[in-house]
């Protein structure tokens, strides 16, 4: 089984990838939902998390206190690398016992949908990359509309996530600007896969 990951800037349209592929048939891991899935129903992960952030991190009915862990954790950068820490490789742990169940089931591809691809080190675990860019511009426009954010907030956003809007070699790039069919670019490549399996 080939494990492709779907992955792009905050605003290049990965989610809308994603939903695709779903409509197709095809099974998507969500790093961001399954992320926090575990942070709430993996004791492992609960126990390390109160470690290193302190008993508020969970609130009374269990769930996670998402205001206390975030201005802890993003009040510095080593809060938020401990954070990292746990997270990532938990998750990691979990995509690879996710594809190792797609297998079994004889699929012939799957994907993953990741905002944080090379953070994560989650490139190294795939076998492709779907990289969804776009413009700036129309990145910060489509993620004001839908979030509330200010232009200037979007941008910071955009900004700290550089590392992970550059496209590496060998990765395949889906052009998301308002003036091309992302679907048609979606359906080429998944013609190409198809075609390489079968060869």
């Amino acid at each position: 089984m080939k494990l492709i990951a779907i992955t792009g800037g905050i605003g290049s349209g990965k989610s809308v990838v994603s939903r695709m592929m779903q409509v197709m048939g095809y099974h998507v891991y969500d790093c961001d939902s399954r992320a926090k899935r575990l942070m709430t129903d993996d004791d492992d992960v609960r126990r390390q998390l109160v470690d290193a952030f302190g008993a508020d991190t969970y609130l009374a009915d269990g769930s996670i206190n998402r205001e206390h862990l975030s201005a802890v954790a993003f009040a510095d950068k080593n809060a938020l690398s401990r954070l990292n820490a746990i997270v990532h490789p938990a998750t990691a742990k979990d995509l690879l016992r996710w594809s190792a169940e797609q297998s079994r089931q004889r699929a012939t591809l799957a994907f993953v949908e990741t905002a944080l691809l090379r953070t994560a080190a989650l490139d190294q675990v795939v076998d492709q990359v779907w990289h969804v860019t776009a413009p700036a511009t129309v990145r910060i426009d489509r993620v004001m509309a839908r979030s509330g954010l200010t232009a200037a907030q979007v941008q910071a956003r955009i900004l700290s996530q550089t590392r992970e809007d550059e496209i590496a070699p060998g990765e395949d790039e889906l052009v998301n600007d308002n003036t091309r069919s992302l679907l048609a670019q979606v359906m080429s490549l998944l013609q190409f896969n198809n075609e390489s399996s079968i060869n």
